[in-house]
């Protein structure tokens, strides 16, 4: 059995559309320069209101990412050798 270790981050993200699309936009930036990215948590939403209206809603997303090793960096692989 593999030993696997894990790292947690926090992203915000935003979206003028809803917290939905605030979650998969935060989740697509870091998943441009994280790898083995298994899972989030919503931790915080709040928005900007103007006008009585809803302007934005930013979302604080903890992901969960695997620590890849030295050689599944090296193979390029997202997630560990099994």
């Amino acid at each position: 059995m593999t030993n696997r270790t894990y790292k947690l981050v926090d992203v915000v993200g935003t979206s003028e559309e809803s917290v939905g699309q605030a979650i998969k936009n935060a989740i697509a930036r870091a998943s441009e320069s994280l790898k083995g990215l298994g899972w989030f948590e919503v931790s915080d939403i709040r928005g900007q209101i103007k006008d009585g209206e809803v302007t934005e809603f930013q979302v604080t997303v903890k992901i969960g990412f695997l620590l890849l090793s030295e050689a599944d960096i090296k193979k390029g692989h997202d997630s560990p050798t099994r």
